[in-house]
Order: C-alpha cells, then sequence, then structure tokens
C-alpha cells in the first residue's frame, strides 16, 4: 500500500519558518514581508537574498495571499505581557515588533507593512521595541541619539556633533557601549571579589574563639555582603540590555557610582 505523503507548506528562506505576509519579489522570489524589509534595512541596498538580482528603487512588492491563507496570524486579542509595548495604531492593542524613530510611534507586523512596502517610509529608522520613544530623540534638534559625546558623557544626535557639541571627543552609540560593557565587566568582577573577601572573614571569625565577641562585627560584614550582592544584580541587569543607547542612558544614571 503506497504512503501518502503531505506536502509540507511552503517556507520563507529567511527566517526558515511559514510564510507571514508573503511577498514576491520582481524576480519571482518570494519572503516575508517583514524578513524581505529588515534585509534590505541591514544591508542598506535592494537585493534579492537568492539570486542577487539587484533592484536600483525599491520594487513594489506583490503580496500573495494565496500563500498568506494558512500562515499563523499575528495574536488579535492576546492580552500584553509585562514588559511589552502596545502598537500606537491597533484598535485591539496587538504586540508591537518594531519602533520608529521618525514617526515616533511602535508598530505590530501588520501595521509596520507599510514601513517595508513604501520607498519613503522605508528611509526611516526602525529600531528594537522601546517603552518611552521620546528618549530615543534629540529634544533639541527633533533627530536620533546616534553619537555619544565623551567630553560630556552624554547621548547626542547628528545635529549636536556639529553643532553644541563641536570639537568635542565624539564617537558611535554603538562603540561607546562597547567600550561601558567592558568597564561593567570589570567592576562585576571587582563586586564579586569584594563579597568573597567579606566572606572569608566571615568563615576565619566563625572558626575562631572570639566568634562570640565578633558577632557585631559578622553582621557589619553579612549588612555589606548583602548590599554589594545588590549592586551586583543591579548590574547585571544592566548588562543584559540590548539596545545600546538604552545601556549607555541607563549606565549613565545607575552604574556610575
Amino acid at each position: 500500500m503506497q504512503r501518502l505523503l503531505m506536502a509540507e507548506p511552503p517556507k520563507c528562506c529567511i527566517c526558515l519558518d511559514e510564510f507571514t505576509s508573503p511577498a514576491s519579489l520582481p524576480c519571482a522570489h518570494c519572503f516575508c514581508l517583514g524578513c524581505i524589509g529588515e534585509y534590505w534595512r541591514i544591508q542598506g541596498a535592494c537585493q534579492c537574498p537568492l539570486c542577487k538580482a539587484f533592484f536600483p528603487t525599491r520594487p513594489q512588492l506583490k503580496t500573495d495571499h494565496a500563500l498568506h491563507a494558512d500562515a499563523p496570524t499575528e495574536e488579535a486579542a492576546v492580552p500584553l505581557k509585562a514588559g511589552e509595548v502596545p502598537c500606537d495604531l491597533c484598535p485591539v492593542k496587538r504586540r508591537a515588533v518594531k519602533s520608529c524613530l521618525v514617526c515616533l510611534a511602535s508598530y505590530c507586523a501588520a501595521h509596520l507593512e507599510p514601513h517595508y512596502q513604501r520607498e519613503d517610509l522605508g528611509r526611516h529608522l526602525l529600531i528594537s521595541v522601546v517603552k518611552n520613544l521620546e528618549d530615543s530623540v534629540c529634544r533639541l534638534h527633533g533627530k536620533p541619539l546616534n553619537k555619544f559625546c565623551r567630553s560630556d558623557q552624554t547621548c547626542i544626535c547628528s545635529m549636536c556633533a556639529q553643532t553644541e557639541h563641536r570639537g568635542h571627543r565624539i564617537t558611535s552609540i554603538n562603540r561607546e557601549a562597547t567600550k561601558k560593557k567592558v568597564k561593567l565587566k570589570l567592576r562585576k568582577m571587582k563586586l564579586q571579589q569584594a563579597i568573597q573577601e567579606r566572606l572569608s572573614k566571615i568563615e576565619k571569625i566563625k572558626l575562631s574563639v572570639k566568634e562570640e565577641q565578633n558577632k557585631e562585627l559578622i553582621g557589619q560584614l553579612e549588612d555589606e555582603i548583602s548590599e554589594l550582592q545588590s549592586r551586583s544584580t543591579e548590574l547585571e541587569q544592566i548588562s543584559q540590555t540590548e539596545d545600546d543607547l538604552r545601556f549607555l542612558q541607563t549606565f549613565r544614571h545607575t552604574a556610575t557610582s
């Protein structure tokens, strides 16, 4: 008896998953709209990832509704989890997947599609979702905070670098974040060393004949250990911040003590 094999649903070669909002390129290759949009945004050029066909201008993408019919849909009324940011355009709030520094809005996968389809919106700067978008934009010039002034230890925009901070030591947000993450790692190591030193002192006191006389000292050392562990936990949380701009802003306010 011949075994019937079910054909697997087509998959996007970028995310290697079933298509979500499939879009066909002029070369006839198909990808998830979000996948090809992100690919072009990161690459800085409109090129097919498969055949390497190059498009001088962003082509009109054809949405394949037939492929999209059985694809998993974005959650409609699923309650947002703690820390998730709602889409600014959804009547029933869906989870935002990207924030736009030009529109100053956060979008779910469906409402983000125009940023991948339209050439004018395709030039907008998309970032990982953030709660307070205004903190990502220069309040003086309204431009993205994409540089760091080492002279003043603050995040600035490209206009700031040419005006108020002209002549200062300027670097990119990414480079400064990398540098400060190394400093953060060293601080965590020093904290752990200080904790171990105090634990060793407590052990020595407990092994001595004068343990009863040093109960107050043991209590003081335990309080210091608790404080050091709290600071170490705080630094660990800061180091887990993926967005470099958010990391620098948090580092400045809480990791300099």
